[in-house]
């Protein structure tokens, strides 16, 4: 710091080399500012998407997920996004729920464990392909290109009520046997009780 109230004080007392000094110091400042506000490497420029952050990402109580779709009809391009987020969702709620059989499984050493865990991940998959009531939307946007539009969406599900739906559908399915059934639910709640003061 000195040092430059010192160049300072002599450019002041030497006005000729003061034009010949300001020139390459405000060049320098200039191609500086340039380079720091540029957010780019070698891998190239970081592009900031919609719906990132804390906010759209899943956490303790719920499960959630974003989707984009492009297509020349603003519609179909929602359709897309829509379908895009709900297979996102979908895969994160299948992870989970592995995890929570795995784990219950592993408890509960018996012989039909395997025969369990099947039946298991197929009602996971048949809860998937259904309506779910609770799952909403709960944000959207849509930005309009030369050639369409693309959209993004974002859903979202509290874990607590996807597991209540799972155990509702375990109950009314026909195809699982009594004691296959009793352990799915059994699972189910085992879960729940993390979700109690929800």
């Amino acid at each position: 710091m000195a040092r430059f109230l010192l160049y300072i004080t002599h450019i002041k007392s030497n006005p000729m080399k003061t034009k010949i000094y300001i020139l390459p110091l405000a060049i320098a400042l200039i191609f500086g500012s340039v380079l720091t506000s540029c957010k780019s490497s070698s891998y190239g420029k970081v592009v900031k998407q919609p719906f990132s952050g804390n906010k759209y990402e899943s956490d303790k109580k719920w499960f959630r997920a974003v989707g984009s779709g492009e297509s020349i009809k603003d519609n179909i391009a929602r359709d897309k996004a829509d379908l895009d987020a709900k297979q996102r969702l979908a895969g994160q709620v299948e992870t989970n729920m592995r995890r929570v059989a795995d784990q219950y499984l592993t408890q509960t050493e018996n012989a039909t464990n395997a025969d369990v865990g099947d039946k298991f991940q197929s009602l996971v998959r048949e809860v998937m392909n259904t309506n779910i009531a609770d799952l909403r939307k709960f944000d959207e946007v849509v930005y309009q290109k030369e050639d369409g539009y693309r959209v993004f969406v974002a859903y979202e599900i509290k874990k607590k009520d996807m597991l209540k739906f799972m155990k509702k559908q375990a109950k009314l399915d026909k195809k699982l046997d009594a004691q296959t059934r009793k352990s799915i639910e059994d699972m189910i709640e085992e879960e729940l009780k993390q979700y109690e003061d929800d």
